[in-house]
């Protein structure tokens, strides 16, 4: 009787919902017959907040995508942030000058990886080479290792960047949220300081990472194509001394970093009403995340996601296949104390978002695993990887989960299938305005692209 009640009920309430004209789930492509696993999984979300509070919204949807005041969505901003994503032609400022002009953004957050290096550490200037969907990225030999443009942390997917006011592992950028109060943290002359233009993280990310990886804005290429007319339509209420700058730059990619969502996985297409999207396994693997298995304590929201800093006692980026010389790598360590410089905040990471992972080839800020089910099964053993980390900074929420060997593949089947969304290329551009070969366009990456 409970679960027929429920039934009842809840189909009333999603056909309600639905039927709404500010509604955003639509149910339109239904498929499948609502079961009882259906019904205790749409009752176990109701009590989560609805489905509501876990849909995802299709990319064109501007009004329902978060985005920073500062830096209101429109079109041709996203289109702008699209082509320069990927625009190798701002590579101006290489540390040699044979790497002139051969790497973007997405050197680093590479579609087929769900937007993040296909490596251990992602390369920008440096590196060459592709392969299928990043992996195949090496070290150019010409350049020394303290030459490279290379990082201390697994490169963040940028999926569902509009679901973090403060970005990175350790939250540094961003002027709202969780960075209020840490005014005295925005060194002058680091990256931190761009906090003080006052946007939220995807936007100080974004402005502030086009310096740090050494891309700048060539006005010889904006002059001399459509980049000037999208800046100009984009960035009208700029003055035109300020209008095309690494500031409105940085605007751009964040407003089309924004665009970039899993709509696609199939736990968002059983949202919107098609109960055949996912299999039984998955959805006992659901039933799991959601409860028994306390995920969504710490991944909450659309992109089960938080604000929220953790430490789980995970492995740093070390070994002896890691490469570049950080001089504050002690800091880097610490998380989010080694930025706040608070020590109740060291070895605390950011709660990552969970679409996607199937295409990752690396999990964890220090990416120590290499698999979903890694990943889970650490977690149901709650044995931490890393001694340095003190037993009093665990998360609490850390303990064992005493899930059996079933629950575990369900619960993987759930997080690497259901969640995953393999058709990120629908946010790849045909062609940039440069007309350079994308996302890398140096010889090897050339060859392996088939880009000519």
């Amino acid at each position: 009787m409970r679960k027929q009640f429920y039934y009842f009920i809840l189909v009333l309430a999603v056909t309600f919902t639905a039927c709404q004209d500010d509604s955003s789930i639509s149910n339109n492509n239904m498929g499948g017959e609502l079961n009882g696993m259906d019904a205790d999984l749409l009752a176990t979300l109701e009590d989560k907040g609805g489905l509501e509070h876990f849909y995802i919204p299709e990319s064109h949807e501007l009004n329902k995508i978060p985005q920073d005041p500062n830096n209101p969505l429109s079109n041709v901003k996203i289109e702008l942030g699209k082509k320069l994503f990927y625009e190798t032609g701002l590579a101006m400022n290489p540390k040699k000058e044979e790497g002139k002009g051969t790497y973007s953004c997405a050197s680093c957050h590479v579609p087929g990886s769900c937007f993040q290096a296909g490596i251990r550490q992602g390369i920008g200037d440096g590196g060459i080479g592709f392969g299928y969907s990043g992996e195949g990225r090496v070290i150019n030999t010409n350049y020394e290792i303290s030459e490279l443009d290379i990082q201390p942390l697994r490169t963040p997917s940028a999926i569902h960047g509009a679901y973090n006011r403060t970005t990175l592992w350790n939250g540094q950028f961003g002027a709202v949220g969780a960075n209020e109060g840490t005014e005295s943290q925005w060194t002058e002359d680091t990256p931190k300081a761009k906090n003080h233009l006052g946007y939220e993280g995807l936007e100080i990310q974004a402005i502030a990472g086009l310096g740090v990886h050494r891309l700048d804005i060539d006005m010889d290429l904006i002059n001399s194509t459509y980049y000037k007319d999208l800046f100009d339509l984009a960035f009208g209420d700029f003055n035109e001394d300020e209008r095309y700058t690494l500031e409105t730059a940085g605007l751009a990619i964040a407003a089309y970093e924004r665009t970039l969502l899993a709509n696609q996985a199939p736990f968002q297409e059983w949202i919107r009403g098609d109960y055949a999207a996912m299999t039984t396994a998955q959805k006992e693997g659901a039933l799991l995340f959601f409860g028994k298995a306390g995920c969504n304590n710490c991944h909450d929201g659309p992109a089960l996601n938080s604000e929220g800093f953790f430490a789980l006692g995970m492995n740093d980026l070390e070994g002896a296949d890691i490469v570049g010389d950080f001089p504050d790598f002690d800091n880097v360590r610490k998380g989010r104390g080694g930025f706040t410089g608070n020590p109740n905040d060291d070895y605390k990471f950011k709660t990552p978002q969970l679409y996607g992972l199937k295409a990752m080839n690396f999990l964890g800020h220090g990416a120590s695993f290499t698999s979903v089910r890694e990943i889970i099964e650490y977690k149901n053993s709650a044995i931490p990887q890393n001694s340095i980390v003190p037993e009093s900074q665990l998360a609490g929420a850390f303990q064992a989960l005493n899930l059996t060997e079933q629950e575990i593949t369900q619960l993987t089947d759930f997080v690497e299938n259901a969640l995953d969304d393999s058709n990120f290329d629908r946010y790849v551009p045909e062609s940039v305005a440069s007309g350079n070969c994308f996302p890398n366009n140096d010889s090897q990456s050339q060859t392996e692209t088939g880009c000519n």
